[in-house]
């Protein structure tokens, strides 16, 4: 049974919730609801004007309405009068198809037929800047090489433990922080579960970072690349497919413990990689991420051609142990539901169809890629992996009517992009 809210409102001292979806482009959709009205709202749903968020509707569609998951409920750690509840999207009666949890819950069905389910952890990184967003807001932290810093690290002790306790607190067993390769930039780690889970849980982190940050006087940004020079951050992704409570990826009697359906699952991966990118890599900036020259780290830590190997940082899969793989293309704009959609999907129809990886390329890419011959590479921009997007056939049979709709929308922020003069430009040509 559901869990009851008005019975958790009373026992939890909650006076509101958050019904909250996430659209197209990842932002947070909520309506505070009362809680002695709650009770109708699961009933009938939150309503909202489905035009006025980043979904393909117009003002004349009827209304959006986003219908509470009880058992997602979280309550606000630092506000516990509140509690947060992911939504699903209906409108006239139906789920709504380009509803990106509406779109993974779908695929979780399907890989239920065939007895499986996806597992999966992401590594949220994100830089503390200053509110007006200009530069980090560690003056100190200057640093060439500030990975794991641990003064650095402890100059935001406030930040960071305060979002780690509302970990705990939540039962998420987080079990990592660090300061991560740029300056001002931290990745915080908890435990995997299910994909929605995951999901779930991807995008509350991304709302509570953002909050707590805010009660510290700072801006938390999830931007792939606010600084040029400076490592951007990534989300990668670490996935295990398991069947009857058996990690089907995992075989001992492998070179590196993989299956041969985990293998079939990356080949699904690299048979869609340029089309993923649209959806793991869904902004302009994204691009500047993964087609970056050196930071003044030394590495970008990001990839540029579709290739796996074992335990090596410099591919887009990564194999660190027996049994699970890292996704490493995805950054932190990703929507956290279309993320875990894009993997699944993917990996599906790897299994599925028996696709073969390739040859496994254990080199360093970053210096050594130029000498292997018909590796693909990723796409240059959004508008490369937006075409390759609309002429995949994998994600688009498995996504529907999503894929027209966000490409409606991302061509419209693409063509926006287009018509924005640059400085650069103007220094550059100016004079030709």
């Amino acid at each position: 049974m559901p869990l009851d809210l008005e019975i958790a409102a009373k026992e939890r001292g909650i006076k509101y919730f958050l019904v909250s979806y996430t659209d197209l482009f990842g932002t947070q959709r909520a309506k505070l609801v009362p809680a002695a009205a709650i009770k109708s709202t699961c009933k009938n749903g939150a309503g909202f004007a489905g035009f006025a968020t980043w979904l393909d509707m117009s003002p004349a569609d009827a209304d959006l309405l986003a219908v509470p998951d009880a058992d997602g409920l979280i309550q606000l750690p630092w506000k516990p009068e509140v509690g947060w509840l992911p939504a699903d999207l209906v409108m006239d009666g139906k789920p709504v198809e380009q509803g990106p949890r509406n779109i993974l819950k779908r695929l979780i069905k399907d890989a239920a037929r065939d007895g499986l389910q996806m597992k999966t952890g992401v590594e949220c990184e994100f830089f503390l800047i200053t509110p007006c967003g200009s530069e980090p807001a560690d003056m100190a932290d200057k640093q060439i090489k500030p990975c794991y810093d641990q003064s650095a690290l402890m100059r935001r002790y406030d930040v960071i433990t305060e979002i780690c306790d509302a970990m705990l607190s939540l039962g998420w067993k987080p079990y990592q922080n660090d300061h991560e390769d740029a300056n001002g930039q931290f990745e915080m780690n908890w435990d995997y579960d299910d994909a929605l889970v995951t999901a779930d849980r991807h995008a509350f982190f991304k709302y509570m970072t953002r909050s707590i940050a805010e009660k510290h006087g700072l801006r938390a940004t999830f931007m792939p690349k606010p600084f040029m020079d400076l490592t951007g951050s990534g989300c990668h992704a670490h996935v295990s497919v398991w069947r009857d409570g058996r990690n089907v990826f995992a075989d001992s009697s492998d070179e590196i413990g993989m299956s041969q359906e985990g293998y079939h699952f990356i080949g699904g991966l690299i048979h869609s990689a340029d089309a993923l990118a649209a959806i793991t890599n869904p902004c302009v900036n994204s691009y500047k991420r993964i087609n970056a020259p050196r930071t003044t780290s030394g590495a970008t830590w990001a990839p540029n051609t579709v290739t796996y190997t074992g335990n090596n940082r410099t591919h887009m899969i990564r194999i660190p142990d027996g049994g699970r793989l890292e996704f490493r293309l995805a950054d932190g704009a990703a929507n956290p539901y279309l993320l875990q959609s894009a993997i699944l999907a993917a990996g599906l129809d790897g299994i599925r169809n028996r696709r073969d990886p390739g040859k496994r390329l254990d080199i360093n890419m970053y210096t050594d890629g130029h000498t292997v011959e018909g590796v693909k590479r990723l796409p240059l921009n959004m508008l490369d992996a937006m075409r390759a997007l609309e002429n995949c056939d994998v994600l688009n049979a498995a996504f529907g009517s999503f894929v027209p709709s966000y490409l409606k929308l991302k061509t419209e922020e693409w063509n926006s992009y287009c018509r924005h003069l640059t400085q650069w430009e103007r220094d550059t040509t100016l004079d030709c």
